[in-house]
Order: structure tokens, then sequence, then C-alpha cells
């Protein structure tokens, strides 16, 4: 092994749909741009899986894996953000420079694709190669945290307290600053309004807990899962619906006496799309999270939209400054305002099949795959 590259244990994605196999990768030195980071631990995501299963076409094979947070290794020469040994949580890559960048709005970032899907940076180099020494693609979101070690770039570190476990913090960098800036950033969701989830998972949850967190007086959710639907009331839902045996929207309807303010769709089912717009009343805002394969089309009635006044959102990884907002959702969970570390459950690296199984049944609401003891 050269001095100018790290071995690391990774978990691979080799083909369509198939398990991650746990295997000996090596990995380059960081560029001037980049940072080399010890993976603690990271997130496992339901876009991990539609990555895995190339309903996104996304090369193979590949180390997937971008909610990862861990410990700076060794840096870029021009890299002045971090240093080694700063805690860091790793987010979403962006190019910097589009004009969503250039507005604070790079959650929207026109290099979005290629740079988080693509397999590879945008000059399409991996630093990435097997035990035989062919080429494994990286850089998902910028990162592929699925590894003991990860290459990120210095736009996609977030530099954090070292008070913090750093274990915990991950999924902050996705789905948890998702669900939560969904809510506080795109939304704009404000004290005494209301607020429906369909959908009771890790975004789900973490939009519900922001909800509670900005004054929000009405908040539904909607799963199909009863356990779901009790951790969510646990988490600041003020009603629960079962939508296997009651119409959401109906019930909405009554709760609200005519449609809440704002709602949010994060299944990725285009027919809970459709129930999500239908519930909103007057003047409400329904915001898509849900990551649904690439050309689905959902229908709505254009005349309630236009009569009512109601809007769509599509929105992407909650539209977060992601170095302004993660330090704020750690503080509002020291706080006990925010208390996302209910939501995980912990497996070590060669238990990542298990740990997407038990995601995918529904059994786990945010795996967390342990790398190395922070």
């Amino acid at each position: 092994m050269s001095k100018n590259t790290t071995q690391i244990r990774a978990a691979v994605a080799r083909e369509k749909g198939g398990p991650f196999s746990i295997e000996t990768l090596t990995l380059d030195a960081p560029r001037r741009d980049e940072v080399l980071v010890r993976v603690v631990a990271t997130g496992l995501c339901h876009t991990d899986m539609v990555a895995r299963d190339q309903s996104y076409p996304v090369p193979h094979p590949i180390v997937l894996g971008h909610e990862g947070a861990g410990i700076v290794e060794s840096v870029g020469a021009d890299v002045l953000k971090v240093a080694p040994g700063d805690s860091v949580v790793l987010t979403f890559l962006t190019c910097g420079r589009c004009k969503p960048c250039r507005l604070g709005r790079m959650a929207h970032c026109e290099k979005t694709f290629p740079l988080c899907f693509g397999g590879a940076r945008l000059d399409g180099s991996t630093a990435t190669l097997d035990g035989q020494g062919e080429k494994v693609h990286d850089h998902f979101f910028g990162q592929s945290s699925f590894a003991t070690y990860a290459l990120a770039n210095e736009r996609n570190v977030v530099k954090v307290s070292s008070d913090v476990p750093l274990e915990r913090l991950g999924p902050l960098g996705c789905g948890i600053q998702t669900g939560a800036g969904a809510v506080m950033n795109a939304l704009n969701v404000r004290p005494g309004t209301s607020f429906a989830s369909f959908g009771a998972g890790a975004v789900g949850y973490s939009a519900i807990m922001a909800a509670r967190a900005v004054g929000a007086t009405t908040i539904v959710a909607i799963d199909i899962v009863p356990s779901r639907l009790e951790m969510a009331k646990e988490l600041g839902a003020t009603h629960a619906i079962n939508s296997k045996q009651t119409n959401p929207v109906e019930a909405i309807r009554d709760i609200t006496g005519g449609g809440v303010d704002y709602s949010l769709e994060t299944s990725g089912n285009p027919s809970v799309l459709h129930q999500a717009i239908e519930a909103l009343g007057s003047l409400g805002t329904c915001g898509i999270v849900g990551a649904e394969p690439l050309g689905t089309e959902v229908s709505f009635d254009v005349n309630t939209l236009m009569i009512q006044g109601k809007g769509i959102r599509g929105i992407l990884e909650g539209e977060s400054v992601p170095d302004i907002f993660i330090p704020q959702l750690i503080e509002l969970n020291a706080q006990g305002r925010f208390p996302f570390e209910k939501l995980m459950k912990f497996y070590s690296l060669d238990q990542i099949n298990q740990a997407a199984q038990d995601s995918e049944k529904g059994v786990t609401i945010k795996p967390v795959i342990r790398l190395l003891a922070a």
C-alpha cells in the first residue's frame, strides 16, 4: 500500500438489488480541496437503497453511504474550514458556483445529480480500488461513508463540537435535516398553524419534532403501522391517522375544520402525494421530499389548486445551509426539544444487510452503522 493511499473496509454494492459485500479497498489521499475522514458511524437512508436498487441510474460497483460522521484524519493543501482532529458531520455536496448555490439555496444545486449520484468526482475520476485493482465508484453524495474512511470535499463537511457523541450525528447530514428543514426552512411552518406528515419514518418523525419545536398546534401523523403512529404522538403529533383504516383527507378536514396549513409527503408514493395535496386547506402548501422513481407523475385538480390558492413545493435536503442548520439541530437536541436519538438503532458494518432489511420492513426507523469507536 502506497503512503498516498489508505486501506479501508467498506460495504460495496455490486449488483442491482443485491446485498452489500464487505471488502477491503484502497482509498487515495485527499486532493487539494478534499478531506479524509475516519468514519465513526453513518446512517443508512432510503436513498442508499434507491441507489443500491438502481431506481436512480447510479453506477455499480459503488460504495454508498451519505450520512457519515467522524474525525478529520488529513486535509488537502487548500482546505481551511477544518483541520486534523476536528469532529465533523458529512452532508450533501454542491458545486458552490451555480445560481442556486450563489443564492444560498445550495440544496437545489444545478450539479446535484452528478455530484451526489454520479459515482465519481465531476471530472469523472474516482479514488477507490478493490483487491484486484479494479475501480470501485465512490463520492456518493461527495462522501461514500459506508466505510471506515471517507473522502469528502471541504464544502460538504460540517464542523461540530467534540463534546457531542459523533455516532448519533451522521443522520443529521441527510434524513433528519430533510424532515426538519422542510418544516423550518422550506415550508416555514409558523406558530399556531396546522401541519400533517404523510409517512412516519425518520424524515416524517423529524418533521413532526420540528413542527412541535416551532410551535405548530395541530400536528397530524399519517401512516399504516400502529406502532409508528404511537411513537409519532410521543414525538409531538397531536393526532395520528391509520390510512389503512381511515380516509386521511376526510379525517384531516374534520380535525382542522377544512384542511391543514402545511403537509409533507415523505413516503415516495404517488397516491399518498395526491392525498397530501387534497388535505390542504385554503392557502395551504404541500412539500414533497419522498424519493420516487424518475419520471413519476401525479395528477391533481388544477381548479382546486387555483381557487384555494394551494401551493406545491419540491424540497431537497430541507433546503438547509448545513454549516448553519446542523449545529442548530444539535443545540435543539441538547435542550431536549428535538430528540432525534429516539429514532436510532445501531448495527456494525458486518450487519449492514440486516440493517437494510430491518429498515425496509419497518422494524428499524433509522439504522446507524458503527464503523469505529469515537
